[in-house]
């Protein structure tokens, strides 16, 4: 299935299994496919008389014919004359920054360990394209990079509410790349991108080690930083740390301004505390408030949702916030112990950075790069998880104990020698802990 026509012929096919060659042209020869989305087919009639017939008569063989390519429901969506260029003004409306509600500056809590970021944050919504350019946000997950980054661009919207914003996630640019390859449509997916006043990048690690992506959002890079637009990027780690970044990206990146996020200290986390309980409607006590802090030190997204099993303690159980519910909401939200990926999980994120794919790593094939992916994937394993060799052998075709045994300590031996063997198992275990950790 190259493209949404190859679909729609296929849709068509189907409804030939009951329609004559007369009744397929008088209905649908005037008929074109807009979009496929998540869940969504969209077709464009001309008349509204048409539109109720292919209502009333075909639209169960469509949405058949559509589960039967994808094995899920669709809605059907059909447009007549001008509702198509309003449909799609109001879905590019809509996608420009689909997770910004509620992240603005104003709710972003400012303390001495995010402080430098968030005055560049600010000094870019102000100024974006002259002030720095790129903005690269750095530090671990849930201490407010994405937050930051929204921010930028909501305020750039509500100064321009006819600024164009291109917004994605690092693994996110990969996908939509391949898709355009497969469906034959690059052009589009570049315009979407380096025809933007703002590029807004979050977690950009997750291009590292795949070439083809790196060599896309080189250029796309370029064509946004050359035309004087503004891009702002956020990652888990700085550039020089991401042993799989092409040097020309890495450059790019360090030559604009670094700014990273440390964990909030103890004042910073009471105070995003007690504005989180503000917001949610809940009193809470300096006594509760310090004890959520003096517990949870590393990361805001946990504090929030402690927060917010605090308020459906009340809500649900009509349960004072006390010390007490405290200790319960924090037992329930603070992962115990170390988390443990599944083998899948493994593969997946072993699979993306080599660019190899996952039934390769899983099989037979014997050559230099798919080797190496295997032995990676089953030293992580080793290492990540509670899995015996034999376990482990299972997830790569039934191999035996000692080649995942003799693997491991390949793997063991070349980081020993060779940094950059040691730089890749750090990048993959930071993206495995990044996925869960979202």
């Amino acid at each position: 299935m190259n493209s949404l026509n190859d679909i729609w012929q296929s849709i068509l096919q189907k409804l030939g299994e009951n329609l004559t060659p007369t009744a397929i042209n008088t209905w649908f020869s005037d008929c074109r496919p807009i979009e496929l989305g998540e869940r969504r087919f969209v077709l464009e009639t001309t008349t509204e008389f048409k539109r109720s017939i292919i209502r009333q008569r075909f639209e169960p063989t469509i949405r058949q014919a559509l589960s039967d390519l994808f094995a899920c429901d669709f809605e059907i969506l059909i447009l007549v004359g001008d509702e198509v260029l309003e449909y799609q003004r109001e879905d590019q409306k809509n996608d420009v920054l689909p997770e910004a509600l509620g992240y603005t500056f104003d709710r972003f809590i400012v303390g001495a360990s995010n402080k430098f970021a968030h005055a560049a944050a600010i000094a870019v919504a102000e100024n974006p394209g002259k002030a720095y350019n790129p903005l690269f946000i750095y530090g671990n997950s849930g201490l407010g990079k994405t937050h930051l980054l929204l921010a930028i661009g909501q305020e750039i919207l509500q100064r321009d509410p006819s600024a164009k914003i291109g917004y994605v996630k690092g693994d996110d640019f990969t996908n939509q790349m391949v898709k355009s390859l497969r469906e034959n449509t690059q052009e589009e997916f570049r315009s979407r991108y380096r025809k933007v006043d703002l590029f807004l990048v979050d977690d950009i690690q997750f291009i590292a080690g795949r070439q083809g992506t790196q060599e896309e959002f080189f250029h796309t890079f370029n064509a946004i930083y050359e035309a004087g637009h503004q891009i702002v990027i956020t990652s888990d780690r700085p550039p020089k740390e991401m042993a799989a970044l092409e040097d020309r990206l890495r450059t790019r990146f360090e030559g604009g301004l670094m700014a990273d996020i440390q964990p909030p200290d103890m004042e910073t986390r009471m105070a995003i505390i007690r504005n989180k309980g503000q917001g949610l409607g809940l009193i809470l006590s300096n006594e509760v408030v310090r004890y959520i802090a003096e517990n949870i030190t590393a990361n805001i997204r946990q504090i929030e949702g402690v927060v917010n099993r605090l308020t459906a303690y009340r809500d649900l159980d009509d349960d004072s916030i006390s010390v007490e519910s405290v200790k319960r909401a924090i037992k329930d939200v603070i992962r115990t112990g170390v988390y443990i990926p599944t083998p899948e999980v493994i593969i997946t994120e072993t699979s993306r950075y080599f660019g190899i794919d996952e039934a390769e790593i899983r099989g037979q094939r014997r050559s230099k790069n798919t080797a190496m992916a295997r032995q990676t994937a089953m030293y992580l394993m080793r290492t990540l998880t509670n899995l015996s060799l034999v376990d482990i052998g299972e997830q790569f075709d039934h191999r035996n104990h000692s080649t995942v045994l003799n693997s491991t300590r390949k793997v063991e031996e070349l980081m020993h020698s060779d940094p950059e063997m040691s730089a890749t198992i750090r990048d993959i275990t930071s993206n495995i802990n990044s996925i869960h950790d979202r």
